[in-house]
């Protein structure tokens, strides 16, 4: 066992602002997977995806410093990295031209890949339950969510991708985070 385990968010902030290795393999074993989780919901290719993870905790090592815990958890903040950098991934021209040139079949076999290997990448992506408790919202809405989160789309983007109106989905999204927020409570 290493010297250091079961640490609390404090102490582990603390050692990882004054750049502890120990520390940050702490972060790394206990964290990695849920991140990675995050990252493949918003990346693609599985490779894609670890070359994120890796840009992802080389940001957290070089931003600590500027984490606030006044402002909220190191986990929300690390999540937030995460998806971010994914988002960014996704949305660079290389990856786009990338994903513009591949071949149908490469597409095909790929999704039929991840519905064979679901189990895996969904126990992963969903470390922390969010897709369960997504489920429980209405279609409608749970659409809107995971368009925003896991794809990166602005309200004015969704509303013209779904077809209607800006006000409906600022409307909508805004009761799906109310929902939201009281399904997080019962969940805790």
């Amino acid at each position: 066992m290493s010297p250091l385990h079961n640490l609390s968010e404090e102490t582990l902030i603390l050692l990882l602002k004054k750049k502890n290795q120990q520390a940050f393999s702490y972060l790394y074993d206990h964290y990695a997977d849920a991140l990675f989780g995050v990252v493949c919901r918003i990346v693609i290719s599985t490779e894609h995806a670890e070359e994120v993870i890796q840009d992802v905790f080389v940001k957290i090592w070089r931003y600590i410093d500027v984490f606030d815990e006044s402002k909220g958890r190191l986990y929300t903040w690390m999540i937030n990295i995460a998806r971010n950098t994914a988002l960014d991934h996704r949305k660079s021209k290389a990856i786009i031209n990338e994903q513009k040139n591949q071949p149908l079949s490469n597409i095909v076999n790929r999704e039929e890949e991840q519905d064979q290997s679901q189990g895996g990448l969904h126990i992963k992506s969903d470390f922390i339950g969010f897709s369960t408790i997504l489920d429980k919202l209405k279609p409608e809405w749970r659409i809107l969510i995971e368009m925003a989160y896991y794809e990166g789309y602005t309200q004015q983007e969704i509303a013209e991708q779904l077809d209607v109106p800006l006000g409906t989905v600022k409307t909508r999204t805004r009761a799906a985070f109310i929902q939201l927020q009281q399904l997080l409570k019962e969940y805790r």
